[in-house]
């Protein structure tokens, strides 16, 4: 890439130019090249997708054909597309829950929750045009200059909403996810609409709003089968935080090195993701349930204009451990880019949490303590992903 360049005094150089060297002398006017940076030094690798925004992305558009070091995942990590079966749950109608099946709905979602703690959802009120706007919208924004979401890096970001950046924690990763992202805490419609990105406000937004009944009705479910009511009055109790994302996966040329997110749960109450049709979303089935394939990893399939519901660690805990929060992962692909599209829903981060005391009865004792919410969200966000550790911090140690 030629750069045109007049002398002037040249003030903190992105980290991306590690070496410019002049071409020609015309005129005082010099044209100056762009060196790549080395993807094989880990400094520069660093610099340049993290701290400079350039993101996974960055790398694959300068062509690599390898994958660099940074990246490779240890063995044990690394997701074997071959080896794994796809999950065999069929979609759940929400539609039913309005008729004579709503018993059997509920039901449905209930043992979803107690085994695998992923289902799908068809019927389920948000419209499939807007499906498709979102995962068009993702990819728009993620084809974007560098310079244009470099803007919103967590240092630099004009608004405490919105976040741009790259893998999970890269400052304690032992290896990088192949992952981008653009994320956006909701607070009310008038902050949405002013600081998030105006490339992508407008579907994310309606995308929180038009989801909301379904969230309600599905924790309405969950939870009345716990003897808990769900009222107005306590709803931001249990989903009161609310936070959508736009991940990018660029194509990888070595997927079977990489993962795009490593295993964990999430933290909050429920998840609602859009995937795209090319697949890579896996999700280990728990050991302690009663079902098939205890402990292997099943692939989530998609299903055209379903959408994926899984359980957080806040309500595994407010279960007192009858809800399973999933364990989940991503792999990457070589031939296509992948985006997907989550609704993280919490509680607000000055709750308290803690087993429902009528669950703790039933079950003869607390497997977890009480805390507030910030806290754990602090010790999640502190650390790599790492399965289910994030649980820990409220586990009651029954040795």
């Amino acid at each position: 890439m030629l750069y045109k360049y007049t002398p002037f005094p040249l003030v903190h150089p992105p980290h991306n130019f590690i070496s410019i060297k002049p071409l020609t002398a015309y005129k005082n006017t010099y044209i100056y090249s762009q060196m790549a940076p080395s993807f094989d030094n880990e400094s520069s690798l660093f610099n340049f997708v993290v701290r400079d925004g350039n993101g996974v992305k960055g790398i694959v558009d300068s062509g690599i054909s390898k994958v660099p070091q940074a990246y490779i995942q240890p063995h044990a990590e690394q997701i074997d597309k071959k080896s794994a079966s796809k999950c065999e749950f069929p979609p759940i109608d929400l539609s039913k829950l309005d008729g004579p099946d709503h018993d059997e709905v509920v039901n449905q979602i209930v043992r979803a929750a107690e085994t695998l703690g992923f289902f799908q959802v068809v019927n389920h009120g948000v419209p499939v045009q807007l499906l498709d706007s979102l995962k068009q919208t993702a990819h728009n924004f993620f084809s974007l200059p560098a310079e244009r979401k470099a803007v919103y890096r967590k240092e630099v970001s004009p608004s405490p909403l919105v976040k741009y950046g790259t893998s999970f924690v890269p400052e304690k990763e032992r290896a990088l996810e192949w992952k981008d992202y653009i994320s956006m805490a909701y607070t009310n419609d008038d902050e949405a609409l002013q600081q998030w990105p105006i490339e992508c406000r407008d579907v994310a937004l309606q995308f929180l709003k038009t989801s909301h009944e379904m969230v309600r009705n599905l924790l309405e479910a969950l939870l009345g089968n716990l003897g808990e009511e769900l009222d107005d009055s306590k709803i931001d109790a249990f989903i009161g935080k609310k936070m959508v994302n736009m991940n990018f996966y660029p194509t990888c040329p070595n997927p079977e090195l990489t993962v795009g997110v490593g295993r964990h749960s999430d933290m909050g109450t429920l998840t609602i993701l859009l995937q795209d049709g090319i697949g890579g979303l896996y999700v280990k089935v728990p050991e302690d349930v009663d079902m098939e394939k205890k402990g292997e990893w099943v692939e989530i399939p998609p299903i055209p204009g379903a959408l994926v519901i899984n359980v957080g660690d806040m309500l595994q805990i407010w279960s007192n451990g009858r809800y399973k929060s999933a364990e989940h992962r991503v792999r990457t692909t070589s031939t296509k880019s992948r985006v997907s599209i989550p609704i993280f829903t919490s509680p607000l981060p000055t709750q308290k949490v803690a087993p429902l005391p009528q669950v703790v009865k039933k079950d003869g004792g607390a497997r977890y303590r009480e805390f507030v919410f910030s806290n754990y969200m602090n010790s999640f966000f502190g650390n790599a992903h790492d399965g289910k550790k994030s649980l820990e911090f409220a586990q009651i140690n029954s040795n």
